[in-house]
């Protein structure tokens, strides 16, 4: 994130127990990471577990609406700079919004 700042770029942070996400903003989210929700979705979280989320994998607004519910299941941080965001795990990724 430093690396960022330090080359003028202050992106936004998607804090998702503050705010979370809700469906329209995943699906945006989704669209700018260029990646499915099963993509950016933590598997193997107790609540996707708990919540049999595994049957939604292949439908991505299902799977958008669980997220919404229970965004403790979404892969963080999302780093948002412009039109384009990133997962910030690991921090390297945060390189290709330079």
């Amino acid at each position: 994130m430093q690396l960022l700042k330090e080359n003028g770029i202050e992106p936004e942070i998607i804090e998702y127990m503050k705010t979370p996400p809700d469906v329209n903003k995943l699906n945006e989210l989704s669209k700018m990471m260029g990646l499915r929700p099963k993509e950016f979705v933590r598997q193997n979280e107790r609540e996707f577990k708990e919540n049999n989320l595994v049957r939604f994998l292949d439908d991505d607004n299902a799977l958008f609406q669980a997220i919404a519910k229970h965004p403790k299941i979404m892969e963080r941080p999302i780093i948002v700079c412009g039109d384009k965001a990133v997962l910030g795990r690991p921090p390297e990724n945060a390189l290709v919004l330079l």
